[in-house]
């Protein structure tokens, strides 16, 4: 049997001529992986270190049981385990089919010249070819990302609906820099990864929030861009921060946010919302009873299916900017 599979593999160029060999399927992954046997799998190439945090201290010898926790992800809850062994098995399973799940956002160029920006890019959840596009940015204090619980989820959940979503890994010292390129990145990479350019979305929870509303205001968008051509988002969705800016350039937004936040008073959140609201911005906020900071797509809480109505928001955005 072993000389009968050992030709067969050898025989896959004859069948796959002028293309890659298929990378055989390994078994999923469990809550009792271990972070090194992820980091490890063939499936993840060099940025498998990426799918955790990397300013944090997160052992090998950890489990996802171990890392879905708030000790890892500080200032979050509503961790869970199964959706942190649902999403490294989803990009495991696009590896291994041939596409691609992870997109630099600097050069290797500027990677040499500056290596903390290998410790950026782009995870990507796909959707239907030609769909609009989100790009979704984590929490961590502008201390670590916290992408397994605050983008990872999100951008799973609007690919199922057919949306194509990127979980940013920015470095804290210069998420807005990083967000920025990563704009420029998917403009200028469109056609090749199968998005729709316009009518796009940026998300974001605590920290990643305001990077999306930084960005999402058309003066900073110029200003972290450093182009004209790259269009404003059709709309911010943010989760849980105290973000208080507010002028006529931001985009419409749709907030969230619990009342038992520590972190982020919801009434902050629902002031910057009435405050666009006055200069005519489509706006939607929304105050979950009794939840803390950090709920994530609020599973199993009083915000689940919160996801939903920020996608219709984005979508009734994109309708009426149409033509």
């Amino acid at each position: 049997m072993n000389a009968v599979q050992e030709y067969l593999y050898n025989a896959l160029p004859l069948f796959f001529p002028g293309g890659k060999t298929p990378v055989a399927a390994s078994a999923p992954v469990t809550e009792r992986t271990t972070v090194g046997n992820i980091k490890s799998l063939p499936a993840f190439g060099d940025f498998g270190r990426l799918l955790f945090p990397v300013d944090r201290n997160v052992p090998d010898s950890y489990t996802l049981a171990d890392v879905s926790t708030s000790g890892v992800y500080v200032w979050y809850h509503n961790i869970r385990a199964e959706k942190t062994a649902e999403i490294v098995n989803y990009l495991k399973e696009q590896s291994e089919g041939g596409k691609r799940v992870f997109y630099p956002i600097y050069s290797e160029t500027e990677m040499d010249a500056d290596t903390s920006k290998r410790d950026t890019g782009l995870f990507f959840f796909r959707g239907n070819d030609g769909a609009p596009f989100a790009v979704c940015n984590a929490g961590g204090g502008f201390m670590y990302v916290g992408a397994m619980h605050d983008s990872f989820p999100h951008a799973l959940e609007l690919s199922k609906k057919g949306y194509n979503a990127f979980a940013l890994i920015y470095r804290p010292d210069d998420a807005y820099e990083d967000l920025g390129r990563a704009l420029c990145f998917i403009r200028d990479h469109a056609q090749e990864l199968g998005v729709n350019p316009d009518g796009y979305s940026l998300w974001g929870g605590s920290a990643g929030a305001r990077m999306a509303a930084a960005l999402g205001n058309a003066d900073g968008l110029r200003q972290y861009t450093g182009r004209a051509d790259i269009p404003q988002a059709a709309a911010v969705v943010m989760q849980y921060t105290g973000y208080s800016s507010a002028s006529r350039a931001d985009a419409p937004t749709y907030a969230n946010c619990g009342t038992r936040d520590g972190i982020a008073s919801w009434r902050t959140m629902e002031s910057r919302l009435n405050a666009l609201s006055g200069y005519g911005i489509p706006t939607e906020f929304h105050a979950y009873e009794g939840l803390p900071h950090g709920f994530g797509i609020g599973t199993e809480t009083v915000a689940e299916g919160w996801i939903d109505d920020a996608i219709a928001f984005w979508e009734a955005r994109r309708q009426a900017a149409s033509p």
